[in-house]
């Protein structure tokens, strides 16, 4: 299991900007931001980067948690490690949890956690909020999370990756139990810089919310990108 921690300096965030949710406005102080990388195939077979991260006011800075299994024997551990960052988070005060598309990833891991005897209950311990679907309720269409970076003027770090490749490269963690070992590091750390974006972006986002969304009420885009939608990789897939 690789289990990794960065600190990744921010600029001071302004009040006036933040994303108020359901009559409700949390400081990012106050939130986590989430994001997962998992493999479906009929339904879900493993998460395989967990990635999360919360803002430290006093630091000014985004601690970055991550997650990743090396084989199939670590699918289960993952989980139990999520199932403790969280319960540590509603220790130290966190009231809600900031998503893109959200629903999958709860989707996920809820249905991992039932399946492995494992009892965590979201609903119960934190709000919810997804940002794809305020965007939705600001402009009644649906965006990518990679094109409303671009309306922030976020430019990420790294590369794009396909959830499908996503999907494929932890199909082969899951069947093979060397294949792990025979990825080229510059793979594994494409991987972990990826998600770890997703995640920083989203506080970028979320605290940047009014700055930007309301003077770009002329966007159009209904395209959903392939890292946003469940992922069903076919076991006879020649590029496996």
């Amino acid at each position: 299991m690789i289990i990794r921690e960065n600190r990744v300096k921010v600029e001071e965030y302004i009040d006036e900007y933040i994303m108020k949710s359901q009559n409700k406005e949390y400081g990012p102080e106050d939130v986590i931001f989430f994001d997962l990388e998992h493999y479906v195939y009929k339904k879900p077979k493993c998460i395989g980067v967990f990635g999360a991260c919360e803002y430290d006011k006093k630091a000014n800075n985004i601690l970055v948690t991550q997650y990743m299994i090396e084989d199939r024997d670590e699918a289960k551990d993952i989980l139990y490690l999520a199932k403790e960052y969280f319960m540590k988070m509603k220790e130290k005060g966190k009231k809600a949890i900031i998503t893109f598309s959200g629903n999958n990833d709860f989707t996920v891991i809820n249905y991992l956690f039932k399946e492995n005897g494992i009892y965590y209950n979201f609903d119960e311990e934190f709000d919810s909020v997804d940002i794809q679907k305020e965007y939705e309720k600001f402009n009644n269409l649906s965006i990518g999370l990679k094109k409303l970076e671009k309306v922030f003027g976020i430019f990420r770090e790294g590369e794009v990756i396909s959830g499908s490749n996503l999907a494929k490269t932890f199909h082969k963690v899951m069947k093979d139990k060397g294949y792990f070992k025979r990825m080229p590091e510059e793979k594994i750390e494409k991987i972990l810089l990826y998600n770890e974006q997703d995640v920083i972006n989203l506080y970028y986002i979320y605290v940047n919310w009014k700055k930007y969304i309301f003077n770009n009420s002329n966007i159009k885009d209904t395209q959903f990108e392939d890292d946003l939608m469940d992922v069903e990789v076919l076991e006879d897939d020649s590029n496996l």
